[in-house]
């Protein structure tokens, strides 16, 4: 199952990229980037990795390049002088828009794709299974046998005296 939800989730993300490369110029990491920022700016770089789920130094190139192309301003901070603030410029805000029409559309037609009934059974499966896969992510659940895939850790037996 994990197989087939992962290989589902590339093929969504692959779809994803070359659509909005394609209409937009933007790498799936920027779309991510540009997407955090609208909806949560001003944010720093550390704050865009963590909820990207990116590592900083990726973060960071997405940002780069994005500065760059003037869609994102960097700012001195308000609290730390050492710290930026990011936010969308004007033209960022409308590729933002324009990224975000594309995703409804991209939605909308997964939606079109189901019923109701599936589309409610969907969330609620995901819901479940997203609620297993975060106490799997745990290393406590590992040790503790809950995580089936992986066997808990084996107790160390002390060597046989003769």
């Amino acid at each position: 199952m994990s197989y087939r939800i992962h290989r589902l989730a590339n093929t969504l993300s692959q779809g994803a990229a070359r659509r909005y490369k394609v209409e937009f110029d933007v790498s799936l990491m920027e779309w991510r980037m540009l997407a955090l920022l609208g909806d949560f700016a001003p944010m720093t770089l550390k704050q865009l990795a963590l909820e990207s789920g990116l590592d900083k130094s990726l973060a960071s190139r997405a940002i780069s390049g994005l500065v760059e192309r003037r869609l994102v301003l960097r700012t001195p901070g308000t609290n730390d002088a050492r710290e930026v603030s990011l936010r969308l410029s004007a033209s960022g805000r409308r590729v933002y828009e324009g990224l975000m029409r594309s995703a409804r559309a991209r939605d909308a037609a997964f939606n079109a794709a189901l019923s109701p009934a599936e589309i409610a059974a969907l969330d609620s499966l995901l819901e479940k299974l997203m609620r297993v896969a975060r106490q799997q992510a745990q290393p406590e659940a590992w040790e503790t046998g809950q995580d089936k895939a992986r066997p808990a850790r084996a107790a160390k037996v002390a060597p046989e005296v003769e």
